[in-house]
C-alpha cells in the first residue's frame, strides 16, 4: 500500500526547494518537469531531478516525476533521463486517454529492462486535467497495473472549460462533479484518488482544511500540495485518530478468531460486524501501520546531507 496524504509539487529546476524537500514530512514528493520549469529550463531540470532522487527519497518520502504531457513531445526526453532503481514513479501530465498510459507502460517497460530494474517497478499517477481527462477517468485509472492512483488537477480542468479557478465559488460546486467522478472511477478501478492543490492563499490554514475534509468525505485519499506549509494540516485530515486505528484494531482480532471458528459474522462492543467491517478495519490498520513504518524510518533517517544531492559528480577518494 502506498500512503498519498500529502503530495508536493517540487520545481525540477530549483536545487533550494529540491534539497528542502528531503527534509520535509510529505509522503510523496513530486519533481516537476512541467509546469513549474520554463522550456529553456527543462534540459537543466531533468539533470537536476536525476540526480536528486536518492537524496530526496533518503528523506523518507515516495519519489515521482511529473514528465510533460506526450502532445509536448517533451515525455521521451523526460523518462530516458528520470527513469532510475531510486524512483517511485512517474506522474503523467494532462492525460487523457487510456491509450496515454498503455504508451507510458510501454516506455516504462523498456527502460525498466534496459536499467535491469524490476519489472512494473515504476509506478503511475495520471493527472485528470482536462474535460476529456475527466469523462475517461475509469479506463485512464484501469489502463495499467502500475496505476498507484489518479489525480485531479482543477486549474487545468476549469480552464478546459472557458472559466478561471479565480472565479470558483467559495463552496467550489463547479467542481464537483468532476471531483465525484474522479473518486468514483479511481475506485471502481481498484485505485486511489488524489483531489487538486489548494486555489487559496497560502495563509489560509482554514480553508485548506476545510477543502481537504470535503475531499475526506468525497472519498479522496490525499491531496495535492503546492507549499511545505500545507502538508502537516493535509496529513493531519487523512490520517485517523489513534483510538479509531485502535478500535479497528480489536476488529480485525475479533473477526479473525470468529473466523477460525466458522464464523461468517460477530456481534462486538454492541455491534455486528461483517465481513464488510472487517476489511475496512484491517484497510484502516494497514494504513496506519504504512504510516507509523514512514515515520519511523523519517526519525531514523535525520538529517539528509547536502552531499547526497552531488554525490554522483563528487570526486571519489
Amino acid at each position: 500500500m502506498m500512503v498519498l496524504r500529502s503530495v508536493l509539487f517540487v520545481p525540477g529546476n530549483s536545487m533550494r526547494m529540491i534539497t528542502k524537500a528531503a527534509t520535509l514530512p510529505a509522503d510523496a514528493i513530486i519533481l516537476d518537469l512541467e509546469d513549474a520549469v520554463p522550456l529553456p529550463d527543462k534540459a537543466t531540470a531533468r539533470i537536476m531531478v536525476r540526480d536528486s532522487i536518492k537524496a530526496v527519497k533518503a528523506g523518507g518520502a515516495s519519489v515521482f516525476a511529473r514528465v510533460n504531457a506526450f502532445p509536448t513531445k517533451l515525455t521521451d526526453e523526460d523518462l530516458n533521463l528520470v527513469v532510475t532503481k531510486d524512483l517511485d514513479g512517474i506522474v503523467l501530465a494532462k492525460t487523457e486517454t487510456r491509450s496515454d498510459i498503455i504508451e507510458l507502460d510501454k516506455m516504462l517497460g523498456k527502460l525498466e529492462q534496459e536499467r535491469g530494474l524490476a519489472p512494473g517497478s515504476i509506478k503511475i499517477i495520471p493527472i485528470a486535467e482536462t474535460a476529456k481527462g475527466v469523462v475517461n477517468a475509469y479506463e485512464i485509472a484501469s489502463a495499467s497495473s502500475r496505476a498507484a492512483a489518479v489525480a485531479f488537477g482543477a486549474g487545468d480542468y476549469y480552464g478546459d472549460l472557458g472559466r478561471s479557478v479565480a472565479s470558483l465559488t467559495t463552496g467550489q460546486t463547479e467542481l464537483l462533479y468532476a471531483r465525484s467522478q474522479v473518486v468514483v472511477c479511481s475506485r471502481a478501478a481498484g485505485v486511489q484518488a488524489i483531489d487538486t492543490p489548494f486555489f487559496g492563499l497560502l495563509t489560509d490554514r482554514e480553508g485548506l482544511v476545510k477543502e481537504a475534509t470535503l475531499d475526506l468525505q468525497l472519498g479522496f485519499k490525499g491531496k495535492l500540495l503546492i507549499h511545505p506549509g500545507q502538508i502537516e494540516p493535509v496529513n493531519r485530515v487523512f490520517s485517523t485518530a489513534p483510538d479509531e486505528v485502535e478500535h479497528a484494531r480489536k476488529v480485525v482480532a475479533a473477526f479473525d478468531e470468529a473466523q477460525a471458528k466458522g464464523l461468517g459474522a460477530i456481534s462486538f462492543e454492541g455491534k455486528m460486524i461483517d465481513y464488510m467491517n472487517y476489511r475496512q478495519a484491517k484497510d484502516m490498520v494497514n494504513f496506519a501501520n504504512v504510516i507509523a513504518d514512514r515515520e519511523k524510518k523519517r526519525q531514523q533517517t535525520g538529517y539528509v546531507s547536502l552531499s547526497q544531492f552531488f554525490a554522483s559528480t563528487l570526486p571519489k577518494a
